[in-house]
């Protein structure tokens, strides 16, 4: 799900739609996107019947899963036309019937109260102005419709190696990132008046193959005990629903 380096790179540096194969494609990729999936998983819930909005979709990964769970509606936006061509493919492959569309995460192009449940992951850290993202995200969230923010943490060994890479130049769109903590990402969330149900760690071994299979098992514990020290952050929101007794 997170753009990570991969050797797919266009001439700005940043990555194109072959990166998120790439990664995957190798040991460590594989382990890191799959206690990230499950993670997200957990916190969406039973989204069978569902309409469905993933925000920064990339290639499409997980709107396909949410094909696959059920959901009646989906929509993935995305503001790189390339990873749309690419996510397009793969569901016309898949059968899915999934809707994309370029969209910025800071102006959706979606009536009010249109989705059940609304996803953006490993995103947050690029957008400019993630208060008014945010505010986006509430506004298009049915009443007690649910939201899932998962990001990039602050305090991690993987968080430090980003910031290093982008500081030397080798990784031009970490310079420009911004790494959050849980409280900073419940703040933003409680600010557009959204409930924190829920706060989750994972990630919680270095950039290590060996250290990723020999601790991945632990890995989903340690996120339900504390974030201190995970390199990916995700929490689950929900808006009230104010209609009252009729």
């Amino acid at each position: 799900m997170e753009r990570r380096p991969g050797p797919s790179r266009d001439a700005a540096g940043q990555f194109g739609p072959d990166s998120y194969a790439d990664w995957r494609e190798t040991s460590l990729g594989e382990i890191t996107e799959t206690l990230e999936r499950r993670l997200i998983l957990r916190l969406a819930g039973n989204v069978g019947g569902r309409s469905v909005l993933d925000v920064g979709c990339g290639d499409g990964a997980l709107t396909r899963v949410f094909a696959q769970n059920g959901a009646a509606y989906i929509v993935g936006c995305d503001i790189d036309p390339q990873m749309l061509a690419r996510a397009s493919a793969q569901a016309r492959r898949d059968q899915a019937a999934i809707d994309y569309v370029i969209a910025n995460a800071e102006h959706l192009p979606f009536r009010d109260e249109s989705f059940d449940f609304v996803s953006i992951i490993t995103v947050l850290a690029f957008v400019p102005h993630p208060d008014l993202a945010i505010r986006e995200f509430a506004r298009v969230l049915k009443p007690s419709g649910r939201l899932v923010i998962g990001d990039l943490a602050k305090w991690s060994l993987w968080a430090a190696s980003r910031r290093i890479r982008g500081w030397l130049g080798s990784g031009p769109m970490w310079k420009a990132a911004r790494f959050r903590t849980a409280g900073e990402l419940r703040m933003l969330a409680e600010a557009a008046q959204l409930r924190v149900e829920k706060v989750s760690g994972a990630i919680y071994y270095p950039r290590s193959t060996l250290l990723a299979r020999l601790t991945a098992p632990l890995d989903p514990r340690l996120g339900e005990l504390t974030t201190l020290g995970a390199a990916f952050l995700a929490i689950r929101a929900s808006k009230a629903d104010r209609s009252g007794p009729r």
